[in-house]
C-alpha cells in the first residue's frame, strides 16, 4: 500500500478531527461479553438489537497525539495523515524499512512531521536514543516526500518533538538543537491551541515564523515606498502595507510559559473578543489612523532603502523604496497586534494598506521599554507580566541587586514551568488564566525568596553586606542551587500530602495558595539558617541534595501539622486577609515544628506567640473593665465635689454631654424603658474622660494632681501630653472587643502598669 493513501485532505479532515476530539474509543460487542469489557475498564455506551455499545477513555499518549494532530488541523494544514498507520519508507532499497510518523501536516509551502512522547505525570525524560534515530532517518523521509510531491519540491519540511509531562534535560535540548529538530513541549501546544482559538487559521503565521525563522518566505514582494528618518537617535521608516504580507513576516512575542526562552516576551495574549470587536469595526469599513509600531530584524545588517531624488527630502528624512526581509519572523511587533491581527479571516487583508512604523535592530531592551511607554497610559501592564519582563530585562544588569531581582522572578518561572516541578502549572506566568490550581503568583514566590536568606545583598558599589546561603556570586549557578532545593523539598511535601496539594484553592484547600507557599519558603529558610548554625551543612559547599535530606527532619512535624489540621485552623489560614495573612501562616507553621523539634525556634517566635495566642486576652479583659470602672466613678465624684449638684453641665463639654444624652436616650428607646431610665454618664468612653479632663481648667483644678502617671509630672506639652496615656487605653479598648483580637505583651505591661497605677 502506498504511503500517500494515508494522507486526507479537504472534507476527509472534519470527519476524522471529530473523532479526533473525542477522548473516549468505542466498540461493538456481544452482550454475553459486557460484564467481562466491564472488569477490563470499558464502560456501557448504549445497548443496541444484538450487540452493546461500549466505550473507553483513550491512553493518555493517545489523546495527546489527537490533541497535536488536532492542533496542527485548526492551523489550517490541509494535508494530514488519516490514522495511526501511517509509515513512510526511508531506504530507496529496502522500502520494507519505514518510520511510523504520529502527525503528518502539510500546506502549500510545508510539510511538518510530529514525533509524540507522553508520560502519565511529570518526570524527567532522557531521550538520546530517540533523538539521534530521528537524525538518522529524517533527511531520507524528507527525500520520499519531496519525491511523493514532486510539484511542490520547495515545500519546508521541518521535524517536531513534542513531549507532554516530561522535562527534557540540557543534553536532549542541544541534540535537538544541533540537529535541527524543533522541540514543543506541552506549554507550546497549549499556546498554539489558545492563538488558534483567537486567530484561527492565522495563527498558523506565528507557528511558521518559529519553525523557520530566517528562511525565505517565496513569492512576497518586498519592495515598498517609504519615508526614512531618525528619532531619539534611532532610525526608523514609514510606510503603509498590506495586513496579508505584514503578517507574513510579523511575529508576536507573547509572554506565556510557551515562549519563555524568547527574549523580550513583552506583549500581551491575543484576546478573541477584544479582535472580534476590531474584525467587525474593521468589515463594517472601519480603520485605523495610527501606525503598527515594529521592529525589523536583520541581525545587524542596515536595511536596503533605495533613495528617491525629491525635493522634499530633508536632513532628518528621506524619500525611497524599502527592501523588506523576504524572510519568517523578522519583524517583530511592539504595538498594534489586535490591530493587525483584526484583518485576519477580514475582506480587507489584502485590500486594505495600514499605516507602519518600523525601526531598524531595535535593541531588545529598547523594545520592551518601547512597549512599556506606549502603555503608560493606556490598559496598565499586568503585575505577571511585569514580573516576567524583570526576569529578562535585569539578568545581566550592572546592579547585582537587580540581578538578584531577576533571579527571583526566574525562579518562581522555573517553578512554574518545568514539568518536573512539583509547582508545574500552578503559578500564573505571564497572562496564562487563573483556576483553582493555578492561583498562585509569581509576586508570591518572589516575596518569599526576597523576605528570606537565600541571596546576597549588595551595596551601592556592589560590594557584598550579606551573604546569601544559597548565593554562589553568579545568577546561573545560584539558580540550579536554590531551585533544586526548593524544588526536592515542595517535592516532599507534595508527595506526603497528595490530596491537600491537588485540592489548590478549591474544597478549602490551605496548601498551595499564595500565603502557605509563601511560608513555606520562609520555613524552609528557617531550616536552612538552623542546619548552619548547628554546623550540620556548609553554606556554599553543600549540594542541594545535601541540605535537602538534613530539611526534611523538620519538615515532618509541617506535613503532620497539615495532615491532622482542625477545622478552626484551616478556616483560619484560608480566610486570613491583609499585609498579616502571610506572616501569621508562617508562624503558625513555625509553632507546628517547634511543637515536635523544641531545637527549632526561630528568632521572633515566641516574641509572636506572645503577642498573637491570645495568651493575655482574659487577664486584660478584666483589669481593662476595672480600669474603666474606676474611671467611671472616681472622675463622677471629682466632678460632684468640685462643681456640686450642677457637676454634669458644668463640668462636661458640650459635645460629650449631647453623645452621652443621646446615647442613652437610644437606649432607653430600644429596650423599651421609660424616658431617663439610663444615665448619660453610663455612655461614655474612655476617650471622653479624656475630654472632661482636658475641658477649661478641669485638668489644672480637679485631675492634673491624680491623673498625670508617675514620672510624667515634667514633661513637656501640657495637659494633653499627659493625658496621651488615655488615648493608648482607648485604643486598646477599641481592638480588645474583637474576639480575634490578641493582647500583645507590651499591651498587656501597659494595663498592668495602669492597673498599679489606679487601682491597686
Amino acid at each position: 500500500m502506498d504511503w500517500k493513501e494515508k494522507i486526507i485532505s479537504e472534507g476527509q479532515l472534519s470527519v476524522v478531527r471529530r473523532h479526533r476530539a473525542d477522548k473516549y474509543i468505542y466498540k461493538n460487542i456481544n452482550k454475553l461479553l459486557t460484564e467481562q469489557c466491564i472488569s477490563e475498564g470499558w464502560e456501557l455506551c448504549k445497548e443496541l438489537k444484538h450487540k452493546n455499545k461500549m466505550k473507553k477513555i483513550k491512553p493518555l499518549a493517545e489523546q495527546f497525539e489527537d490533541e497535536v494532530w488536532s492542533l496542527f488541523a485548526s492551523l489550517g494544514f490541509k494535508s494530514m495523515n488519516c490514522d495511526r498507520q501511517l509509515k513512510i519508507p526511508y531506504d530507496p532499497r529496502n522500502t520494507n524499512l519505514t518510520k511510523q510518523i504520529d502527525v503528518f501536516a502539510m500546506d502549500a509551502e510545508t510539510v511538518l512531521l510530529v514525533e509524540c512522547k507522553c508520560a502519565e505525570s511529570g518526570r524527567r525524560g532522557n531521550f538520546k536514543t530517540e533523538i539521534e534515530a530521528i537524525n538518522g532517518y529524517k533527511e531520507k523521509i524528507f527525500s520520499e516526500i519531496k519525491k511523493a510531491y514532486p510539484d511542490k519540491s520547495k515545500r519546508k519540511l521541518k521535524y517536531v518533538f513534542a513531549t507532554k509531562n516530561y522535562e527534557l534535560g540540557e543534553q536532549d535540548l542541544g541534540r535537538l538543537e544541533k540537529f535541527n529538530i524543533q522541540y514543543f513541549d506541552s506549554k507550546a501546544i497549549a499556546y498554539y491551541s489558545e492563538l488558534v482559538k483567537h486567530l484561527g487559521e492565522a495563527a498558523r503565521f506565528q507557528l511558521l515564523g518559529q519553525l523557520f525563522e530566517g528562511q525565505r518566505i517565496g513569492s512576497m514582494d518586498n519592495k515598498i515606498p517609504a519615508i526614512r528618518g531618525e528619532m531619539g537617535g534611532l532610525v526608523y521608516y514609514s510606510f503603509s502595507m498590506q495586513p496579508e504580507s505584514l503578517l507574513k513576516i510579523a511575529y508576536v512575542l507573547h509572554r506565556t510559559d510557551a515562549n519563555r526562552d524568547m527574549m523580550p516576551t513583552y506583549q500581551r495574549i491575543i484576546k478573541k473578543p477584544r479582535l472580534k470587536e476590531i474584525r467587525k469595526f474593521i468589515d463594517g469599513g472601519g480603520f485605523f489612523p495610527n501606525s503598527i509600531i515594529i521592529s525589523i530584524d536583520t541581525n545587524g545588517k542596515r536595511l536596503s532603502f533605495d533613495y528617491a531624488s525629491l525635493k522634499g527630502d530633508t536632513d532628518a528624512t528621506k524619500i525611497g523604496i524599502l527592501h523588506l526581509p523576504q524572510k519568517y519572523r523578522t519583524a517583530f511587533i511592539i504595538d498594534g497586534q489586535h490591530r493587525l491581527y483584526g484583518y485576519s479571516d477580514s475582506k480587507y487583508i489584502s485590500k486594505d494598506a495600514i499605516p507602519v512604523v518600523a525601526f531598524e535592530n531595535l535593541d531588545k531592551n529598547k523594545q520592551v521599554d518601547l512597549f512599556m511607554q506606549i502603555n503608560e497610559n493606556q490598559k496598565s501592564v499586568p503585575k505577571n507580566l511585569q514580573n516576567t519582563l524583570i526576569a529578562d530585562l535585569l539578568w545581566s544588569d550592572n546592579d547585582w541587586n537587580k540581578r538578584r531581582q531577576a533571579l527571583r522572578a526566574r525562579i518562581a518561572m522555573d517553578l512554574g514551568e518545568k514539568p518536573a516541578s512539583p509547582l508545574y502549572e500552578r503559578i500564573r506566568i505571564g497572562e496564562n488564566e487563573l483556576s483553582p490550581t493555578r492561583n498562585i503568583t509569581m509576586q508570591a514566590i518572589q516575596d518569599g525568596l526576597y523576605r528570606s536568606d537565600f541571596l546576597s545583598i549588595y551595596g551601592k558599589d556592589n560590594s557584598i553586606i550579606f551573604n546569601g546561603t544559597f548565593d554562589k556570586g553568579e545568577n546561573e549557578q545560584t539558580l540550579k542551587s536554590l531551585y533544586r532545593y526548593l524544588e526536592l523539598c515542595f517535592s516532599y511535601i507534595k508527595e506526603n500530602l497528595p490530596e491537600e496539594w491537588d485540592k489548590g484553592a478549591a474544597d478549602e484547600g490551605i496548601l498551595t495558595i499564595n500565603n502557605s507557599v509563601l511560608a513555606i519558603i520562609r520555613i524552609l529558610n528557617d531550616i536552612v539558617n538552623l542546619l548552619i548554625e548547628k554546623n550540620v551543612v556548609q553554606p556554599f559547599v553543600e549540594t542541594p541534595e545535601k541540605f535537602y535530606e538534613e530539611s526534611k527532619y523538620y519538615l515532618d512535624p509541617l506535613i503532620h501539622y497539615i495532615n491532622t489540621i482542625s477545622d478552626e485552623d484551616r478556616v483560619d489560614i484560608k480566610q486570613v486577609r491583609g499585609s498579616g495573612a502571610m506572616p501569621k501562616v508562617w508562624r503558625m507553621y513555625q509553632i507546628a515544628i517547634n511543637k515536635m523539634r523544641d531545637d527549632f525556634c526561630p528568632e521572633g517566635l515566641g516574641k509572636w506567640i506572645d503577642d498573637n495566642t491570645q495568651k493575655y486576652n482574659d487577664e486584660s479583659f478584666r483589669m481593662l473593665r476595672e480600669i474603666e470602672q474606676f474611671l467611671n466613678k472616681d472622675f463622677r465624684d471629682r466632678l460632684k465635689a468640685f462643681y456640686g449638684a450642677e457637676w454634669l453641665m458644668a463640668g462636661v463639654p458640650k459635645k460629650v454631654y449631647d453623645t452621652a444624652t443621646s446615647m442613652a436616650a437610644d437606649k432607653d428607646y430600644e429596650e423599651k424603658l421609660a424616658r431617663g431610665t439610663t444615665d448619660p454618664w453610663d455612655c461614655l468612653f474612655i476617650i471622653n474622660y479624656r475630654d472632661i479632663a482636658i475641658s477649661g481648667s478641669n485638668w489644672s483644678e480637679v485631675f492634673e494632681k491624680y491623673y498625670t502617671k508617675p514620672g510624667e509630672e515634667k514633661i513637656s506639652g501640657g495637659k494633653n501630653a499627659k493625658t496621651v496615656w488615655m488615648v493608648k487605653l482607648n485604643d486598646i479598648r477599641k481592638s480588645i472587643v474583637h474576639s480575634s483580637y490578641s493582647v500583645t505583651k507590651e499591651q498587656y505591661d501597659f494595663l498592668l502598669e495602669l492597673h498599679e497605677w489606679l487601682i491597686s
